[in-house]
């Protein structure tokens, strides 16, 4: 794990894969997406509604697996110390945040026609909200510390402290009556029909690709930016030293 502590070493890894990562990812996206509108037939119970399936699913488990990211690598930054954890938490921030909305969103549109709601104040909704505020409360911790040059280790805590929010999510439609149906898909076995199954797996991979190129590139940026304001520092040390 230490091999890929330089940072040179990983930029030179992660150019190599950030472009396949995101093409792939927008290619199986948008085909298993396009294959869920045109060629799978509606539902016996929900209609045309189940195709947002496709979308809702792999946003709401990518919103789940960006902060499991972040959690994982705040425990390599505080145990391990490893110097690329803490941006490589950073980078998983956004995009994790932002399936995480595009779950609610695509949730509270399946849940209309589905329940009569936009919303309801179940386990699983409001667990997944908590989420979304998690996300907003990281990011603007930990840019906060990066743009004042202090330690992440606070930022670190904070992801794992989050993480409890993970099972609770997994588990809250077993846990408390709720309007949200119960899992569908469990180790080794799935309720959905393979109809439905094959494209909302590829929609997960697709989803799950574009999500680590997405990581990556901004593992790039805050990498760069950080190189930069380094640069700057050391000439504005120079030039303070010139000065005297």
């Amino acid at each position: 794990m230490h091999g890929f502590a330089n940072p040179a070493r990983f930029l030179k890894i992660a150019r190599w894969l950030t472009v396949p990562l995101l093409v792939s990812g927008l290619v199986l996206s948008f085909g298993a997406v396009l294959w869920g509108l045109t060629q799978v037939p509606p539902d016996r119970l929900m209609g045309d509604t189940v195709r947002i399936l496709f979308v809702h699913v792999p946003a709401a488990w990518l919103g789940m697996g960006g902060w499991s990211a972040i959690a994982i690598a705040s425990l390599v930054e505080l145990v391990w110390r490893h110097p690329l954890a803490a941006i490589a938490a950073r980078a998983a921030a956004v995009p994790g945040a932002t399936f995480t909305a595009l779950c609610l969103v695509t949730g509270s549109i399946w849940g209309r026609p589905t329940w009569g709601t936009w919303w309801v104040w179940d386990g699983r909704l409001t667990s997944m909200l908590v989420l979304l505020f998690l996300y907003f409360g990281y990011i603007a911790l930990s840019s906060s510390l990066a743009r004042e040059g202090q330690p992440s280790r606070i930022a670190a805590i904070f992801g794992l402290v989050g993480a409890i929010n993970i099972p609770i999510i997994n588990r809250s439609v077993v846990w408390w009556n709720s309007l949200h149906q119960p899992p569908s898909i469990t180790m080794g076995e799935s309720s959905i029909d393979p109809v439905f199954l094959w494209p909302l797996l590829i929609a997960t991979l697709g989803f799950s690709l574009l999500f680590g190129g997405v990581v990556l590139a901004r593992m790039r940026a805050i990498l760069a930016d950080t190189q930069a304001e380094a640069r700057l520092r050391r000439k504005a040390m120079q030039a303070e030293e010139v000065a005297r």
